[in-house]
């Protein structure tokens, strides 16, 4: 055990000396503290390097607005959908209900945590899977197969047949609500296994545990549509009607798309490359889409999302949206603060380490849309995010390329676009993640 060394008043004395050694130091605390360490060490050329003229995009409407949620794998996930509704049909602007999606991914995140309870039942409280469960209980973030699995189970409808309510604007109230909710009732599902409850026993409590969810969803997002009547104004100013559809209808006949036949390709080194792997603490619906990582090289994660993009699809990416970016500009560049040069402190560590330290996280969704190409390279990348008009240009982010490949994590590509490398690691048998693993 190594020993405990205790700060004196001699070492802090050293500490002062080492500090005010550096002749410009007083300036540059009266800019840190006058600006913030961002805006002090922020490089003025990035708008340049960041210039939003792409050589590729597909043509997207207005942005949408997740507001005060967690909710930007839904968003993306949806976005990605609307698009293809938006070229086939004509319509630019078309959105898609993000509120009906959230309201059953609530009931069916809530039913599947109720299954994981019971099935820990015989571990401690403190048991690290157990304290995962009880602490995201109803966590209102999320995976790309979390969204597919609600969508292929109940379909989709458009953005005006359910739209926002206050609670998914801002999901702390509600959030609130659910999860205190989730971990009363774990306590008794906990205690009936531990006192031996027959199945029948523990399934009636379930139903019981699953009204008061519905409820309290009901209560706060509304009742999802059973039918509903499509109707809008192209954008050739031609109307379309078309009555009593159900959403399973709706999604089945209008897009053309098999959420199955899409693969989550990562790139995290902390992992061990060409393997694919599961996690299964994060599904959320019983018998949906399994949370699956297909793990390889960035340049294969790439090559797939420039092939989805040149076909005309756009792609959902998970990335770390924290690091080296200007909210309100839309800029996501490397280089973007200078925190180096600025404070005279080592601060790098390479995409490895970020991740096995928690350092890096997946902790946003967006949409790419577009990329520039120079010299059969791409420079940088043009994204929809889901943070309103108000951020960025109208919306719409830009990233170099160096921000793409050290804070992107995932991209969900369809197979069709992936290398025989990467679809080979898709079929080989997954290796099972823990719940708090780094790609959660």
């Amino acid at each position: 055990m190594t020993e405990e060394h205790d700060l004196t008043s001699k070492m802090v004395e050293e500490l002062k000396k080492e500090f005010h050694s550096r002749k410009d130091a007083e300036i540059i605390a009266r800019a840190i503290q006058k600006n913030g360490i961002k805006a002090a060490s922020e490089d003025p050329m990035a708008s340049e390097r960041l210039h939003r003229a792409f050589s590729y995009e597909i043509k997207t409407g207005k942005p949408t607005n997740q507001r005060h949620s967690g909710r930007c794998w839904s968003f993306a996930a949806l976005n990605t959908l609307r698009h293809k509704f938006a070229t086939k049909y004509k319509f630019k602007d078309f959105e898609l209900s993000q509120n009906y999606l959230f309201f059953w991914d609530r009931i069916e995140r809530a039913n599947m945590f109720f299954q994981k309870i019971i099935a820990t039942a015989d571990k401690p409280l403190h048991d690290r899977t157990v304290d995962f469960y009880l602490s995201f209980a109803l966590n209102d973030g999320g995976q790309w197969a979390n969204a597919a699995s609600i969508i292929e189970k109940y379909g989709v409808v458009p953005e005006y047949v359910m739209p926002d309510t206050h609670n998914t604007k801002d999901t702390s109230d509600v959030a609130e609500v659910f999860d205190s909710l989730m971990r009363k009732d774990a306590i008794e599902l906990r205690a009936m296994v531990q006192t031996d409850a027959s199945a029948t026993e523990l399934q009636e409590a379930q139903e019981r545990m699953m009204g008061d969810v519905y409820k309290i969803a009901a209560y706060s997002f509304g009742e999802p549509p059973v039918k509903f009547d499509l109707e809008y104004r192209d954008d050739d100013k031609k109307f379309h009607q078309v009555l009593g559809l159900t959403p399973l209808k709706f999604y089945h006949e209008y897009f053309d798309t098999n959420l199955s036949d899409y693969i989550v390709v990562t790139n995290a080194p902390d992992h061990e490359m060409d393997r694919s792997y599961l996690m299964p603490a994060q599904d959320s619906v019983v018998n949906g889409l399994p949370i699956k990582f297909v793990n390889v090289p960035f340049a294969e994660l790439q090559k797939g999302v420039i092939k989805q993009l040149q076909a005309g699809e756009t792609v959902w990416v998970g990335n770390d949206v924290l690091q080296q970016m200007d909210r309100k500009r839309g800029l996501m560049d490397a280089k973007l603060y200078h925190r180096e040069e600025l404070l005279d402190v080592d601060f790098v560590m390479d995409k490895k380490h970020r991740l096995e330290t928690k350092q890096a996280v997946v902790s946003h969704a967006m949409t790419l849309t577009g990329f520039d190409m120079v010299n059969d390279q791409p420079t940088r990348w043009k994204i929809e995010n889901s943070w309103g008009k108000d951020n960025g240009d109208n919306g719409y982010f830009v990233m170099t390329q160096d921000w793409f490949e050290e804070y992107t994590y995932e991209a969900v590509i369809n197979k069709k676009y992936l290398s025989d490398r990467v679809k080979k690691v898709a079929d080989s048998e997954p290796v099972t993640l823990p719940a708090w693993d780094s790609l959660q």
